[in-house]
């Protein structure tokens, strides 16, 4: 974990970084499992009674691994993630598999988690940011459910928070042409909660301030709030259904070698 996730934890703060800075902490196998091992260590940490999220150098996380859709170009769909096919409909961490749970971890964990988001969150990055309870963001931040623009959909957990979050026809629009869109956007939209000139310090104020708080009354605010939502098997288990009969289609594939090769792409209805 540390080639890739680092956690310091101080007056009941947890200070997490990604430290995969030279990739812009993009996610291949090894981060996908630093995640999992992260919300599996402070799920059951004593003392920690607030979360902050944030990555080092120029970026938040700038999704999957570029390498993994090279890979996919290459060899017919086994690049995501981990270099061979996996059965995405398989629950490895109660309602979501392992994937999920490198985003859905953060929401399951006890206490809030704040994400500090700067450069670009896409894709699974920005999926990344939505497991948190807040998200603050840089002014000049680049966010994307960028997804489609592989040919693929949001199988990280996203939909089922995202739609927890905003509008449905926004949500629809996003989704379907993997726009980016700004921080004012986000804070509109309702993903951002705040835009912050230092997105980590602030987040290490408010983290200070929660930790000063009653942590039973955290906790059980965090269960409270967590109740409002509605049960997200379905969601999650209908991600998982719609990648796997996406990946390594034709249309899928075609989408890759379009963009990796910065050309239009040739669909077949």
């Amino acid at each position: 974990m540390d080639n890739r996730i680092a956690i310091e934890i101080k007056d009941g703060v947890a200070d997490v970084r990604l430290v995969r800075a030279d990739k812009m902490n993009a996610l291949d196998m090894e981060m996908f499992s630093a995640l999992v091992a992260a919300t599996d260590r402070l799920s059951n940490e004593k003392g920690v009674r607030a979360v902050v999220l944030s990555g080092e150098g120029r970026a938040f996380c700038a999704g999957l691994d570029m390498g993994r859709f090279a890979a996919m170009k290459e060899s017919g769909g086994n690049g995501i993630p981990g270099g061979e096919k996996r059965d995405l409909t398989v629950r490895t961490h109660g309602k979501a598999n392992f994937a999920q749970q490198a985003v859905w971890g953060w929401r399951q964990l006890p206490v809030p988690v704040i994400a500090a988001v700067h450069g670009v969150a896409y894709g699974g990055g920005f999926q990344l940011a939505l497991g948190a309870d807040m998200r603050y963001v840089a002014p000049e931040t680049k966010l994307s459910i960028m997804e489609i623009k592989w040919g693929l959909v949001p199988d990280m957990a996203g939909t089922p928070i995202l739609a927890t979050l905003m509008r449905d026809d926004i949500l629809r629009e996003l989704t379907y042409t993997g726009r980016v869109f700004s921080p004012e956007e986000g804070q509109a939209y309702g993903l951002v909660t705040r835009i912050c000139a230092d997105p980590r310090a602030a987040a290490l104020e408010t983290a200070r301030e929660i930790a000063g708080k009653n942590p039973d009354a955290i906790r059980a605010a965090k269960r409270m709030l967590n109740n409002l939502s509605v049960d997200p098997g379905p969601a999650l288990l209908a991600e998982s259904v719609e990648q796997q009969k996406l990946i390594g289609s034709p249309n899928q594939l075609e989408s890759v070698r379009a963009n990796i090769e910065k050309r239009v792409p040739k669909f077949a209805d």
